[in-house]
């Protein structure tokens, strides 16, 4: 039989378009029966208005200050669309940090969704700006459409119920709409500013459907299209991407509670992780026994890991980002576990600790480890008010350059090595010291270099102190005793007005004190 007589539903399969193939499966039934049927006796969706969010008020704020920063200009805010993970499997949906930012929506809302901040006569916008905010994304449809039952990636019977329009405006203070509105909303009255038009920022490379849709309207209402400098735009662009990054810089009271939900869950999952050492010493793939009990601790306390975690045994601890957690866990190695929970807020911790496998430190292990943890030290009786964020970086380093030359391990003295024209000894540790942290795990990449490296420590601002020495079994630079280990010890540090405080100081970090927190949690297990 060919392809144009095997045919289903009066459709031949040649002529199938491939899009709809992966639905072939599902033998979805077509009749008109069916569908009415489908769209009978469901009971009513309750009515109720929902509390304002907690977060609500800090969101507006914040829009505030971007506002104030971009007048008379339309600023369009995507949070992105879902990403295919393999056929018509998605990725968990995490929108774009400066959407969940400005928004406040953390989980699983919204793909799709596009925040517009639409320029009005100064003063006159929202809490006294120059903009009036609206979200736009797609609701809830009813149960007596064919999405309800028919579509899998937002159809209530695939996925379960979606905010109404209603609820988000309760929940968030915010005005929505419709995403089928959103064309109309990005592209009117586009055009050069001196003849009455509007001018677009956006957030680009976040969703390619709105970075082609303010494109073609910029073509389409330019004066001389032909000429158009699209890398002059996209550097405008660029500044509201800077401005959204720079924003976060310092974190309000919810932000920082939020890191403490965060850091606090993180605390639990080591304390998994410990438990489940026994075992990954006897599993083939210890290391993934271990990414799995702290993954478990992710899902159940927090929305996800806030980035690939780090379980490295062994020389694969030498490896700074080793992800993939293949090796085995031996009784006699060090164990360094990078990991962190992000929280529903989509706030993540970002901690490490290196401890013993088999709960003990051997005497190179200890005096690696107690190198490292003077570094951390220093970085962090550094990081006061008033400093450069890039001092902690110098404190931290300098106290590694100091003991790798008592161990004899540096080929020039400490004061060549730590200098810019040196810098030997970072040869055991090529990162750096500190990096802003929050809804990314690297927050603020995008803030300019004066105000991240070169800005000053402020009260409000969240970051980490993790220095590192990082011996790899090839090293023929130094002794073999020291080859195969690997350290490091990382923080989450608030900045205060008093001084810097340690988020995650509930996990031990001195050698004696983590010997003694896992023979206490080897002890619960036991008994």
């Amino acid at each position: 039989m060919n392809d144009a007589e095997n045919t289903q539903n009066g459709e031949t399969t040649a002529s199938q378009p491939l899009e709809e193939r992966v639905n072939n499966r599902s033998q979805r039934p077509t009749s008109d029966a069916f569908k009415a049927f489908m769209a009978s006796n469901w009971a009513p969706t309750p009515q109720v208005t929902p509390a304002r969010d907690a977060v609500a008020d800090h969101a507006a704020t914040r829009r505030r200050a971007i506002s104030d920063k971009f007048a008379g200009l339309r600023l369009v805010v995507p949070a992105g669309p879902l990403k295919v993970r393999s056929n018509d499997c998605d990725y968990r949906f995490r929108p774009h940090s400066g959407f969940a930012h400005l928004t406040g929506l953390g989980l699983d809302h919204e793909p799709d969704a596009v925040l517009v901040l639409e320029p009005v006569e100064e003063g006159t916008g929202d809490d006294g700006g120059n903009h009036l905010a609206t979200l736009y994304f797609r609701p809830l449809a009813g149960r007596d459409t064919e999405q309800f039952y028919a579509d899998s990636r937002s159809g209530e019977f695939w996925i379960g119920a979606r905010p109404t329009l209603a609820e988000f405006e309760a929940r968030l203070g915010l005005r929505t709409a419709h995403l089928d509105e959103l064309e109309m909303a990005i592209t009117k009255n586009v055009g050069a500013p001196e003849i009455g038009g509007i001018s677009i920022r956006l957030v680009r490379k976040v969703d390619e459907n709105i970075d082609a849709l303010v494109d073609t309207a910029r073509y389409n209402t330019a004066k001389d299209p032909e000429n158009l400098d699209l890398g002059e735009l996209d550097a405008l662009d660029e500044l509201l991407s800077e401005a959204l990054s720079e924003l976060r810089l310092l974190k309000d009271a919810w932000e920082i509670e939020q890191m403490k939900i965060a850091v606090a869950a993180t605390v639990e999952g080591f304390a998994d992780v410990v438990r489940a050492l026994p075992r990954a010493m006897t599993h083939h793939r210890g290391e993934r026994v271990i990414e799995g009990a702290f993954f478990a601790r992710a899902r159940e306390e927090g929305n996800e890991l806030g980035y690939d975690t780090i379980a490295a045994a062994g020389n694969n601890a030498t490896v700074l980002h080793w992800t993939r957690n293949t090796g085995k866990v031996n009784a006699g190695e060090l164990v360094l576990l990078d990991a962190g929970v992000e929280a529903d807020s989509l706030y993540t911790a970002d901690v490490t600790r290196t401890i013993p496998a088999n709960g003990k430190f051997s005497d190179v292990q200890r005096k690696v480890y107690e190198a490292v943890l003077d570094a951390a030290d220093a970085g962090f009786a550094a990081a006061q008010p008033g400093v450069k964020f890039r001092d902690i970086h110098t404190a931290a380093t300098t106290v590694l350059a100091e003991r790798l030359a008592e161990w004899g391990l540096l080929p020039v003295s400490v004061e060549e090595a730590i200098s810019t024209e040196g810098q030997q000894h970072r040869r055991w540790m090529p990162h750096g010291t500190s990096h802003h942290l929050g809804l990314d795990v690297h927050d603020c990449a995008q803030a300019k270099r004066d105000l991240y490296l070169d800005g000053v420590l402020t009260e409000g601002m969240v970051f980490t102190i993790e220095p590192g020495l990082y011996f790899k079994d090839e090293d023929l630079a130094i002794p073999a005793e020291y080859r195969g280990i690997g350290v490091r010890i990382e923080d989450d540090i608030l900045m205060t007005a008093d001084g810097p405080v340690n988020l995650s100081a509930a996990l031990p970090r001195k050698a004696d004190d983590v010997e003694s927190w896992m023979a206490g949690i080897y002890q619960d297990a036991e008994a």
